[in-house]
């Protein structure tokens, strides 16, 4: 459930319309829905409220700040994956005592600044990672909190690239060897084992993997205990689905049931990272039709790009679009590629698609750009960032300005000898 909806032939998100943010701060802009952000996360949320349980917004899938905070509020923890991201989170409210810190790649100015922060919990997912966390925290005084991210080799029957819990991924330690890491990690000076970890990846769509995935890590839950191991907190990680188009993935509901069934009466705490499914149908990018070109196949050229939203060249990713003023009902509709300004061939947004008559000016919606849209953007053929706004009722709010091309420029120097002039000549010489 979402909340942009048609009113009187005009696509509101919750009470305002998107034409009127469209006339105040220009497009292309992304807009997000708190009411959907709040609904999502407090029916996923309600399903654990008599368990011990831990929900962290994982921040990758989209870090303004006013995102955060509102999560935060709500009583949400962080999923981090980067030194950026941890300050991201502490900017925006969210205790220490509620951030986890994954990610394959942790360096040790990073792990230090998690430590002098005082995080609930390090996912380490390698052993030189977790030796050099050891080191670090040491050196500090401490011991880090650590469960080890496992990859339990179960196919998340998603696409390759969001796929993170096979044997052939970069992520996490390999299944059977389990136990010697937790074996090195509780003899680590810097490290204090609390728990085991895994993620086996991004838009799940069916519950069979995480069964079987947690099905294995409750088992290895209790081989660590026997073990001799304080296993309190048990990570299941985040990646359940949203229906961009026709998927249908379970509910929190469902999902909340498998989870009960699997770890049964375990005494750990629970802790959970989703980031899609919270924020993902919460947003839409809001884009301007430029110009509609009708040779043999009509393109719908827009003043939004790949370099706005990558997924459909990244990921062949559908997203629905829509026109913000509702077509006529006998309008007739025709197959169009709703494509971007940007110099590249891999340029679509979407392929062959059913439309309305479109023409120049007139505003199109591009549905579920709430995760992983405005986060990827970047500013290839010097295209600035686009705004990014929050709606919370009948008030909205830019939280991110759009990006200026003195912006833009002023992140480029130039070295001395160029910018005295004549250096070309010389440095060729």
């Amino acid at each position: 459930m979402d909340h942009f909806s048609y009113r009187d032939g005009e696509m509101y998100a919750e009470d305002v319309p998107l034409a009127r943010i469209a006339a105040e701060v220009g497009t292309p802009f992304f807009c997000y829905s708190t009411a959907t952000m709040a609904r999502h996360y407090q029916v996923f949320a309600g399903e654990f409220a008599d368990r011990d349980a831990l929900v962290c917004y994982a921040l990758k899938a989209n870090s303004n700040q006013a995102v955060i905070r509102t999560f935060g509020d709500m009583g949400a923890g962080a999923d981090v994956v980067s030194g950026g991201e941890l300050r991201r989170a502490l900017t925006a409210g969210i205790p220490a005592d509620r951030i986890v810190f994954a990610g394959v790649g942790k360096t040790r100015t990073e792990m230090a600044e998690a430590l002098d922060a005082g995080i609930y919990q390090f996912n380490v997912e390698s052993e030189p990672e977790l030796k050099a966390l050891s080191e670090v925290a040491a050196g500090r005084g401490v011991a880090a909190p650590v469960t080890v991210r496992v990859n339990p080799d179960v196919d998340a029957k998603t696409h390759a690239k969001i796929t993170t819990g096979k044997f052939d991924n970069k992520f996490g330690i390999p299944w059977n060897r389990a136990h010697d890491i937790y074996r090195l990690a509780a003899g680590l000076p810097g490290c204090r084992v609390v728990g085991v970890s895994l993620h086996i990846g991004s838009q799940l769509t069916d519950l069979a993997p995480y069964e079987t995935a947690f099905g294995r890590i409750v088992d290895l839950a209790g081989a660590l205990r026997a073990d001799g191991h304080d296993i309190a907190r048990i990570d299941l990680g985040g990646g359940l689905g949203i229906p961009y188009g026709g998927e249908t993935p379970p509910t929190p509901a469902e999902y909340a049931a498998m989870v009960r069934r699997v770890v049964g009466d375990i005494d750990c705490r629970l802790i959970f990272e989703p980031g899609r499914m919270l924020v993902g149908n919460a947003g839409v990018l809001v884009a301007k039709v430029i110009y509609v070109k009708d040779e043999g196949r009509r393109f719908v050229i827009l003043d939004a790009a790949m370099n706005d939203l990558i997924r459909p060249s990244l990921y062949d990713a559908w997203h629905d679009i829509v026109p913000v003023r509702q077509a006529a009902s006998d309008a007739a509709l025709g197959a169009v590629d709703y494509v971007g300004p940007v110099c590249e061939s891999g340029d679509v947004l979407a392929a062959n698609r059913p439309a309305p008559p479109l023409d120049p000016d007139d505003l199109i919606a591009v549905r579920s750009a709430g995760a992983y849209s405005a986060v990827m953007s970047s500013t290839y053929n010097s295209r600035p960032l686009a705004a990014e706004v929050l709606v919370n009722g009948d008030d909205f709010a830019v939280v991110r300005a759009r990006q200026t091309l003195d912006d833009l420029l002023a992140q480029d120097r130039l070295p001395p000898w160029l910018a005295a002039g004549g250096g070309a000549e010389r440095g060729a010489a």
